[in-house]
């Protein structure tokens, strides 16, 4: 019985890392991208993204909940981990690592980012583009909001090659090979697309 909850756990972890989350983490990085085309431009979208429907619930049901399970059960596992060497070999045992180490910097990333916007929306602040210009003017938060992106990008491109192993998809070894190459290129795309947003706002 035991085994059976965990083995539905880890999939249910899986599933949320990339539906819903990491469908959120495109949209939003998207939505940030448009920094690069100024301040009206970033302002429209995220306004538009302010006033959808039902928005207080959907961020509840679609973001925060699932964000919160795999966040919870995702730092059981980093406790929980052993070395999986044998299993994977020197190159993925090192994602294996990487991808621990990501998910503990995004619990923090994501909980003072959540502070610093969300929370602060509470409070009657308005999230525009001088909000985050406001924010990213301090070298200390750039770097800090860098490695958070890029934490981010890491842990959902990495996180989808293992997705499609643990789900059956790419079973053999030459699938899981030309996966690799697949989500490494999905790495780069949105990280170019996070760094050029956080340097829109400081440009």
């Amino acid at each position: 019985m035991a085994e059976n909850r965990e083995f539905m756990n880890r999939r249910l972890h899986s599933l949320l890392g990339v539906i819903p989350v990491g469908i959120f983490l495109v949209q939003h990085l998207i939505v940030n991208h448009f920094a690069t085309r100024g301040p009206e431009a970033f302002n429209a979208a995220a306004g538009f993204m302010e006033n959808l429907p039902f928005r207080i619930i959907l961020e509840f049901v679609v973001i925060y909940i699932p964000i919160l399970f795999h966040a919870i059960y995702g730092l059981f596992i980093v406790f929980q981990a052993k070395n999986n060497t044998r299993r994977y070999g020197f190159f993925r045992n090192h994602m294996f690592l990487w991808q621990r180490i990501t998910g503990v910097i995004l619990v923090i990333f994501i909980a003072w980012h959540v502070w610093e916007t969300r929370i602060q929306a509470a409070f009657g602040a308005e999230v525009n583009y001088d909000m985050m210009a406001d924010i990213l003017s301090s070298p200390f938060m750039l770097i800090f909001y860098i490695i958070g992106v890029l934490s981010a990008t890491f842990h959902f491109s990495n996180g989808l090659w293992s997705f499609f192993v643990s789900w059956g998809i790419t079973v053999s070894p030459r699938s899981q090979h030309i996966m690799t190459y697949v989500t490494v290129g999905i790495f780069i795309i949105l990280s170019v697309i996070g760094m050029r947003a956080l340097f829109a706002f400081i440009a």
